[in-house]
């Protein structure tokens, strides 16, 4: 008897069995939710219930004749089976004498993604099924004999009962999707003969790691200049502190300020505490993409162990690569290092997600130790609320410790009637050492302000005229290549650096590298590094004079982090300034609330200090509360797609694009990995995409065509010498 079939020869590769498929599928999603729920506070396997029943049946609509037939190669071929193959899983496990209404949902949302349970429940009775009569209609005919059919090639053994959530279910449902989501995507890829290296990968080994980084300090702590005596000791007092901590909590927060040693005193506390908790990875969760790199390096340096691949011990995710096209699969970067260092765009977004694409990284998260670098500073204001709720949710029921840390932390949990579940969060640092690391902090930077808005070519001047090495930092990335170029133009390409997300990570990598050096230079100092909000936390940057365009409180000071970091300088200056309204110029209306904060408290004759960080955050909620109480509602009520959809990190929705054609072909037929992609991509606004002539080469896939440079990146295309004579009103 002919086998069934789930998908058809493809790529030089055989069909795949029906059994087969299924079989893998329930063995790995079974696997993924048995892993999680080590860390479960439930203990009683419902999450592997609900997994286990929606694998087996994830794709048994596949084996309609009509499907079969396709996947058979017979009659015309299709990219598309004619029957919707998810329907009769769903209908199935819907059945009254089932009980597995969350393993069918997770069946009907393993392709569509999780939907708005407000508009499933407006369907009545056939909620979650196919929209179309006659689609239902065909399930519900054919539904036995395919089950007779599943019956006769498939042999598992169900766990008894049908599994249900005694938890949040948000979060519950996502987790279930992503165990499902991953098997399903991780089985294709292998059979279309694309495997997943990520999945052999080092064991988090936290106390060799702690004590591989202990080493690593020690050989930091020599004997120093008199001048730096005293930061010297408060960065061994502040790693020692960390390290040795022991909080009963699953949520604590560390305000310490630039130049404390915090990216190792951290990664001291979270191994620890995941030696102490049985923890099984790690997430350092940064605000930019650029500090992903930097932040790698001295974790790659002190943490890999003898035998190990650094690369393997520690990921750089600097965006997310999320695709659903068969073919592509194989680029989505997952979460499976044990160390893994990412964006807040990409970390906070995945929570948020409904994709199966972007879910299928989340079963990794439970048992993990979560470091949110500039805490408050990681998300627009309005989205606070309901990350603090899923932040509470993976403490409480999945095992996950969070440690949330600044240099002017902002305790946002403790706003009542703002905040879901507000409470006290223990600090990590003695108070005595935080009020020792303050002192110092106070006395390295002057803030100034200038009121009146500054056209290009007075700012530029201004800026020059500055006491060097200079930073200037603007608030969209138009705006640095423009100014960049001026400069440029105006003094000469040797005169000024640029760093933005224009740039691949490949070559923002090689220009921090330069920029760093020119920093080392004690002759190099009339030269400007002219970047967006990137280089604002946890680049290691000294620069003389800062300016900023007005931005947010918080904002300011972290550029002051940038400004004399060593405090070996007393006449080191941070500009607050505006710009007049410019055709080149791009405003970014997300800080359009809290730069008019910012600008108050100045006029006010208020001192820039990190005491006012909580107060500004404050008056910027205040101004969001519309957009902050109805998401948090929209999740409350089960809204998953609504709540993909609003909560966006940044405002415009932005596409990895590679900006090598190539390279990009390349992909297109298997070759590379996400690495590779990610080193080679920009991310750019949807909206850019027609306008600037981005051609998707494969569902999800797209490429830059325009001219790219190490200096402007993708926005030499635009802005560039050569892009004034490119026609963009004809596409």
């Amino acid at each position: 008897m002919m086998r069934s079939l789930a998908h058809s020869a493809r790529n030089g590769f055989p069909a795949q069995a029906y059994q087969d498929h299924v079989e893998n599928v329930w063995r790995r999603a079974t696997q993924y939710a048995a892993e999680v729920e080590q860390f479960a506070a439930d203990s009683s396997g419902q999450l592997q219930k609900v997994v286990s029943w929606a694998a087996e049946y994830h794709d048994l609509g596949k084996l309609d004749e009509e499907n079969q037939k396709v996947l058979r190669g017979e009659g015309k071929a299709l990219k598309k089976l004619p029957v919707n193959h998810v329907d009769a899983g769903t209908a199935y496990l819907l059945k009254p004498d089932q009980y597995a209404v969350w393993s069918a949902v997770t069946v009907y949302s393993h392709h569509r993604g999780l939907p708005d349970f407000s508009e499933e429940a407006a369907k009545g009775e056939t909620a979650f099924r196919d929209e179309y009569t006659d689609a239902r209609a065909r399930t519900n005919a054919t539904l036995s004999s395919l089950l007779k059919i599943h019956r006769r090639e498939v042999w598992l053994s169900q766990p008894a009962g049908p599994g249900q959530c005694g938890g949040d279910l948000g979060v519950f449902l996502r987790l279930a999707l992503s165990c499902i989501a991953d098997a399903d995507h991780s089985d294709t890829a292998e059979s279309a003969g694309k495997g997943l290296p990520q999945e052999n990968l080092p064991n988090l080994r936290a106390k060799e790691r702690l004590a591989s980084l202990d080493r690593y300090v020690r050989d930091l702590e020599q004997p120093v200049e008199c001048q730096f005596n005293q930061r010297g000791s408060l960065r061994s007092s502040m790693y020692w502190n960390c390290r040795d901590a022991k909080p009963e909590n699953n949520i604590v927060s560390c305000d310490s300020p630039v130049g404390s040693g915090k990216t190792t005193a951290v990664m001291a506390h979270l191994l620890a505490q995941a030696d102490r908790r049985g923890l099984r990875r790690i997430f350092v969760v940064l605000p930019y993409t650029n500090i992903i790199t930097q932040a790698v390096q001295v974790y790659r340096k002190a943490l890999t162990l003898p035998g190990e691949k650094p690369e393997e011990v520690v990921a750089e995710l600097h965006h997310r690569a999320d695709f659903e096209d068969n073919d592509l699969r194989y680029l989505t970067a997952l979460w499976r290092a044990p160390i893994i260092v990412t964006t807040a765009v990409g970390f906070y977004e995945t929570l948020a997600s409904n994709k199966p694409a972007a879910l299928r990284r989340l079963h990794e998260l439970p048992g993990s130790a979560i470091f949110v670098d500039e805490a408050h500073a990681a998300l627009p204001v309005h989205l606070l609320s309901i990350a603090w709720h899923w932040m509470r949710v993976l403490a409480r029921e999945w095992s996950c410790y969070w440690l949330l840390a600044s240099g002017s932390l902002v305790r946002f949990w403790t706003f009542q009637g703002v905040i879901p579940e507000s409470c006290t969060v223990p600090e990590l640092v003695s108070e005595e050492l935080r009020e020792q690391l303050m002192q110092y902090e106070s006395r390295r930077v002057r803030f100034r302000w200038e009121p009146k808005p500054l056209s290009r070519e007075k700012l530029i001047h201004t800026v020059m005229n500055a006491s060097g090495p200079r930073l200037l930092i603007v608030n969209t990335v138009q705006s640095a290549a423009v100014l960049a170029r001026d400069i440029a133009k105006m003094y000469g390409l040797e005169q000024v650096e640029h760093l933005s997300t224009a740039l691949t990570p490949k070559d923002r990598a090689k220009t921090i590298d330069r920029i760093k050096k020119r920093l080392q230079d004690p002759s190099d100092t009339d030269w400007i590094l002219v970047a967006t909000s990137c280089v604002e936390a946890g680049v290691d940057f000294s620069f003389h004079t800062g300016f900023r365009e007005a931005a947010s409180m918080v904002s300011l000071l972290q550029t002051a982090g940038r400004i004399n970091r060593n405090g070996l300088l007393d006449d080191a200056e941070v500009w607050t300034f505006q710009m007049q309204d410019d055709s080149l110029l791009k405003r970014n209306p997300r800080l359009e609330g809290s730069a008019a904060v910012l600008l108050k408290y100045l006029e006010e004759g208020l001192i820039p200090a990190p005491k006012l960080s909580t107060r500004s955050i404050q008056d910027e909620l205040r101004q969001e509360a519309s957009r902050r109480l109805d998401l948090y509602s929209k999740e409350t009520a089960r809204e998953f797609q609504t709540v993909a959809e609003k909560f966006v990190v940044i405002d415009s929705d932005t596409v990895p694009v590679v900006v090598d054609p190539k390279l990009a072909e390349s992909f297109c037929t298997g070759s590379g990995d996400w690495q590779l992609l990610q080193q080679n991509s920009v991310s750019i606004p949807k909206y850019h995409l027609d306008r600037y002539r981005v051609v998707e080469l494969k569902p999800g896939l797209y490429c830059w065509e325009l001219p790219y440079s190490s200096f402007l990146g993708y926005m030499e295309g635009i802005v560039g010498e050569g892009a004034d004579q490119i026609d963009f009103t004809t596409v």
